[in-house]
């Protein structure tokens, strides 16, 4: 999947989970650090990859990709498994509070909605040709579905014109279904 395509579906994933598990609060600066984090978060499992737009973003980052993509020998390995997603949520459940000021930012929130970006990256993926290696560092790629040919080529059409639509389409069908539960956690917002 390309990374328009992952930022959509993370951002559905996230106002899907906000909806189903409402915050007990929510602030403008935890709003937007959730929304920033969870793109964020759909970026990061392809950080193995020099064209990654998270490099864009942090100065120096074409030379700590060069330095980086020594460690991932290949695109989808370590950051596409269940290890990766595991020492990616260590390391977030270690930096964030240190990063984050409590005083004006939830952390569990934009904890999780990193956290939800990158599962959301992983789910997406599945359905490509490729597939993933979740139990890297076995050779062992699953695909959703299990017939290869069924599956996605990445930046093709059909991601294009059905995946990518079709994601904004379950996008304003759910807001629209669940318009009253999303309008009261807009009004949390002090």
């Amino acid at each position: 999947m390309t990374a328009r395509t992952h930022d959509a579906i993370a951002f559905a994933s996230l106002v899907t989970a906000a909806t189903l598990y409402p915050p007990a609060s929510l602030n403008l600066y935890t709003l937007f650090a959730a929304i920033i984090g969870n793109n964020i978060g759909a970026l990061i499992p392809d950080i193995d990859q020099a064209s990654n737009r998270l490099w864009d973003l942090v100065p120096g980052g074409d030379r700590i990709d060069k330095v980086l993509s020594r460690l991932f020998y290949k695109h989808r390995t370590l950051t596409h498994s269940l290890l990766g997603l595991f020492l990616i949520f260590k390391s977030l459940e270690w930096l964030l509070p240190r990063l984050l000021n409590e005083a004006f930012v939830n952390v569990d929130l934009v904890f999780w909605s990193i956290i939800i970006g990158y599962a959301s990256h992983l789910v997406a993926d599945a359905f490509t040709k490729e597939g993933l290696p979740l139990l890297f560092p076995l050779k062992i790629k699953i695909g959703l579905p299990p017939i290869k040919a069924f599956r996605l080529t990445t930046d093709s059409w059909v991601e294009r014109l059905v995946v990518l639509p079709g994601v904004a389409i379950y996008l304003f069908w759910f807001i629209n279904q669940n318009k009253a539960t999303l309008l009261a956690l807009l009004h949390q917002i002090r």
